[in-house]
């Protein structure tokens, strides 16, 4: 049975830094997040689209080719990201090309515990699949595919979900980031007490348990306890930016599996602080993220204590 499988696409992209420093990645958050819970020991599959030509670009995922389930899309997603500050907070993004919509027919035969819903821009991933998965196992969903519209010219520009009440209470576990809970939720602002009542009114909603991600720490707010849990961000660069939340998510949603939401989120934050310090995926083993944990989290560990 595999852990996890993560559905979304492949995606070719150019991003330009806020000193216009411009490079290329092949990433999305299949990419990421398969690569965050693989690190950790899990059994962990991706299905992704792409055309023909782009076969070659399967070669980024650091699993067994037997874990990756690709499927022909008449073209592959290539995306433009300009950041607008140092932090990568805030982006323009400009979509150049998106991938088929995927279907159930994609998915992998064997049983799944957990399915990652992670689509890039809107029709990626249709409302019926999501509840078609929820179905057959748990859901994790990333909401930025159902959010993130194609215009005409090809910029990107964020609306919110309609379907989000018939969604959200089939989702175990959500994430968001800042800008994404302005979308759903109409709050503004990045204090905690704001980023708090975001994810409380997406838990209200029917999510079970929402992450909600910034550049200083990671929120979780479990909405059968009205509890929230948050642990710092501390990589000691950022040149690995890209990627952050889909990273801590992959890490935190399989480490839920067995845990509770303090270790997982404590787990799931040392990964991706350090993925952070590298560009590209989280290449390490778990050993190497309990040694970067011992390193630069013991205090939160020690706060935590019988918890853990």
């Amino acid at each position: 049975m595999l852990d996890l499988a993560v559905i979304g696409p492949l995606s070719k992209d150019s991003n330009i830094d806020a000193d216009g420093t411009t490079y290329p990645e092949v990433g999305g958050a299949v990419v990421y997040a398969t690569a965050a819970a693989s690190a950790l020991g899990y059994r962990v599959a991706a299905v992704t689209k792409m055309a023909a030509s782009d076969v070659d670009l399967l070669s980024v995922f650091a699993l067994p080719s037997s874990l990756v389930c690709w499927n022909l899309s008449a073209e592959t997603t290539t995306i433009r990201n300009r950041y607008l500050s140092a932090d990568r907070e805030r982006r323009e993004s400009v979509a150049l090309a998106q991938c088929d919509p995927f279907t159930l027919a994609d998915m992998p035969g064997e049983a799944v515990q957990l399915y990652q819903v992670a689509g890039s821009i809107f029709k990626d991933t249709p409302t019926e699949l999501i509840l078609a998965l929820a179905e057959k196992s748990p859901v994790a969903l990333d909401m930025q595919g159902l959010l993130r519209w194609r215009a005409a010219d090809g910029s990107m520009v964020y609306r919110d979900f309609s379907d989000k009440r018939e969604v959200l209470p089939r989702v175990r576990f959500l994430k968001v980031d800042t800008a994404e809970a302005e979308v759903l939720t109409g709050l503004s602002g990045d204090d905690r007490e704001t980023r708090v009542e975001m994810a409380k009114r997406l838990a209200e909603l029917g999510a079970a348990e929402v992450m909600l991600t910034n550049a200083a720490e990671v929120l979780v707010y479990a909405g059968a306890d009205n509890a929230v849990h948050t642990c710092p961000l501390r990589p000691q660069g950022l040149s690995g930016r890209t990627g952050r939340g889909d990273t801590v998510f992959g890490a935190y949603i399989c480490e839920r599996l067995a845990s509770p939401i303090s270790a997982a989120l404590l787990m799931a934050t040392a990964a991706v602080s350090l993925k952070m310090e590298s560009p590209g995926p989280l290449a390490c083993t778990r050993q190497d993220v309990e040694a970067y944990l011992a390193a630069r989290y013991a205090d939160v560990r020690d706060e935590l204590g019988s918890v853990l």
